[in-house]
């Protein structure tokens, strides 16, 4: 399917309300599919300044491309939805690609890649108002724990806020949790160590007044076989982020691996992955989402 931004723009310019039309016309569908499962695309990167796949700085800064990607992710048998911002899903909800898909709004994309105020990640996404009224099925924060930047506190609070105002509405909030660190050079960076996933998703499953509508959205730890042991550490249903895989097809193909073995867990109930397979080192979109989708 071609991306025809001009009538896009045109749309938006001259029938903004189309939007809402669309989103109330939208068919929904249950959150897990048939086997109780979940393969989300996402693709709300671009809101934080992460335009960047492997050594292409600006690979989703080209938005016709992206939205072509994701329309062809979203087509492919078993992909159940996308996580994205309200840019993003507007187009999509335009372009009639959201039809009995789950449909999640990113809601804090406030800690920009890079700044000096990264770790204070302030919800400026999608709000749990936003998600009932325009009936979305879900919502996705980013939860970023540095215990020497006073900034997580901040992030800590609003995110057990927005906990209970989506708990209110009964709808699923997805957190991903890490405990980060800067690095000599003061770039943030997320501990993968058994340890420090535990400790991220203890915090996390603990967070707002009731945890009856959270899940968790973690990555797999630096060592494959510690995953049993950390997600012992919460009853809360998971599933697994892509994160930053490598530029090539045998780091790709590793990537592959350690979520085969991560979904094996009883509390890991499906995907949510962006980059990897939207721009896979072969530049194969089809073929990588499927073989992510042949791994649930």
């Amino acid at each position: 399917m071609s991306v025809d931004i001009a009538e896009l723009v045109r749309i938006r310019a001259q029938h903004p309300e189309a939007i809402a039309e669309a989103a109330a016309r939208r068919t929904r569908r249950p959150l897990l599919n048939t086997s109780g499962r979940l393969m989300i695309v996402a693709a709300d990167h671009p809101a934080r300044g992460a335009l960047g796949v492997g050594d292409r700085k600006f690979a989703m800064a080209n938005r016709a491309d992206l939205l072509q990607r994701l329309v062809l992710a979203l087509g492919r048998p078993g992909v159940d939805g996308v996580l994205a911002t309200a840019d993003i899903l507007d187009d999509l909800l335009l372009l009639g690609a959201l039809d009995g898909k789950v449909v999640m709004g990113s809601m804090n994309r406030g800690g920009l890649q890079g700044a000096t105020f990264e770790l204070d990640d302030r919800f400026t996404g999608h709000r749990p108002e936003d998600i009932e009224r325009l009936n979305f099925d879900a919502g996705k924060l980013l939860l970023r724990i540095c215990y020497d930047d006073p900034g997580s506190l901040t992030t800590l609070e609003s995110t057990a806020r927005a906990i209970d105002a989506m708990a209110e509405r009964r709808l699923p909030v997805f957190v991903e949790p890490f405990i980060s660190r800067r690095d000599d050079t003061g770039k943030l960076r997320n501990d993968l160590s058994a340890e420090a996933v535990t400790k991220s998703i203890a915090i996390a499953s603990g967070l707002g007044g009731s945890s009856a509508y959270t899940w968790l959205k973690v990555p797999v730890t630096e060592n494959p076989d510690d995953m049993a042991e950390v997600m012992a550490t919460s009853t809360l249903p998971a599933v697994l982020l892509g994160g930053e895989v490598g530029g090539t097809v045998e780091e790709q193909a590793g990537a592959y691996e350690k979520w085969r073995g991560a979904l094996q867990l009883p509390t890991v109930r499906g995907l949510v992955v962006g980059r990897s397979l939207l721009y896979p080192a072969d530049g194969d979109v089809a073929a990588a989402v499927d073989t992510a989708v042949g791994l649930l």
